[in-house]
């Protein structure tokens, strides 16, 4: 039975909760870190965590007996410094996204995992889920040909007092707007399912959040060989309808799933192409629905590596590779320029000061609280859906 800290009790810290409890005879939470200490004993009493204890400190966490694995549900300015502290305590590690705050970091925390021999796992839940494994698949397979064009769109909305929280909002503490907190779920899908592109065109904007220095809204392209992507990262998106679209030489594929096939008539324009259209969801609908997703199937893949009985789905590679990709998109955003990567550690966007300062700052943040009466959250309407 491996013994588990959550830190942080905010609102993902009762997803990680939840699943947890999902494999409760694989692992028990054993204690919650909050620098508000109610706020812990709130999620223990919420979750039923019987033998979990209430702590104020990291170092509290990391002196009890029975902690084996610790999930950080901090804000992203500590995500480093949390995780090689439990990975230099040997504890392996799963770290809520954004892996970290900086590319230097994100090397550190991986380097940490290296030298302790634990695992370091950011999350990124939607892979587990059924149609993107299944687009994925069909990706890999080339069942609809090669790529054309790409379209993700990671559309939210946030009302202004979403950045009234004390964490939020600055360059300094959560690093980056709708495309480091938000994007970042739909870029490592991106990644996942094409790989890295080679060069990287933004521009950035805060259109309706007065009370924070960073975007609300984002649009970037990515050229790969052969082939073009593009992204929409918003806060101000009223129906949130989350997506990833790949345009193929033998149809559409997508998430929410839908298919489609064209051909051509003999002047060129487009018929539909039935036969293509049918095979496409034939194969879409052959492949195998997931028996678990979300975090309880990234958790439960975690808690299996560790035993040794699965390989890690999701390491550091990943959580770095995301991160890179949201640095070069707010590199080319200031540069008014494209951006080629990788990004070296050379770059000022490879380090968090040295980036922070070079980032605009859109509003003054002038309105903070400790915390939210209510904590309720969303994950996205539609993606894995």
């Amino acid at each position: 039975m491996q013994g588990v800290a959550i830190l942080g009790s905010g609102a993902i810290a009762a997803v990680h909760a939840d699943a947890y409890l999902f494999h409760r005879d694989k692992c028990e939470v054993r204690a919650v870190c909050d620098l508000y200490p109610d706020k812990a004993l709130a999620l223990i009493d919420s979750k039923g965590l019987k033998n979990a204890k209430a702590c104020g400190e990291i170092d509290e966490v990391l002196a009890l007996p029975g902690i084996d694995v610790v999930s950080i549900c901090l804000p992203p300015d500590v995500h480093c410094s949390a995780a090689v502290k439990a990975l230099g305590a040997g504890k392996h590690v799963l770290v809520e996204k954004p892996m970290a705050a900086s590319l230097e970091e994100c090397d550190e925390m991986i380097r940490a995992a290296g030298q302790s021999g634990r695992l370091l796992s950011p999350v990124a839940q939607n892979r587990f889920k059924t149609p993107n494994s299944r687009v994925k698949r069909l990706l890999e397979e080339k069942t609809a040909g090669r790529v054309l064009h790409a379209t993700v769109n990671s559309l939210w909305w946030r009302g202004s007092n979403y950045y009234d929280i004390w964490w939020r909002g600055t360059w300094k503490s959560e690093h980056g707007g709708c495309v480091t907190s938000h994007a970042v779920h739909h870029i490592d899908l991106l990644l996942w399912m094409l790989g890295r592109p080679e060069r990287v065109t933004a521009v950035i904007t805060n259109t309706a959040h007065d009370n924070s220095e960073c975007e609300d809204l984002g649009i970037a392209i990515f050229e790969y060989p052969g082939m073009l992507a593009q992204m929409t990262a918003s806060l101000v998106t009223h129906d949130e309808e989350q997506e990833l679209i790949f345009q193929a030489e033998k149809g559409r594929l997508s998430v929410p799933w839908k298919t489609a096939a064209s051909k051509a008539l003999p002047n060129g324009f487009p018929e539909e192409d039935t036969g293509a259209r049918q095979s496409l969801q034939a194969a879409y609908d052959a492949l195998p629905s997931l028996a678990v997703e979300g975090h309880p199937a990234q958790i439960g893949n975690f808690l299996a590596a560790i035993r040794g009985g699965e390989k890690l789905a999701i390491g550091g590679i990943d959580g770095r590779n995301a991160l890179e990709l949201i640095m070069a998109v707010y590199k080319s955003s200031v540069l008014r320029a494209p951006v080629t990567l990788p990004i070296t550690p050379e770059d000022p966007f490879y380090r968090r000061d040295s980036m922070s300062a070079a980032m605009p700052r859109f509003f003054e943040k002038k309105r903070t609280v400790e915390n939210f009466a209510a904590s309720q959250i969303t994950l996205g309407r539609d993606v894995g859906k």
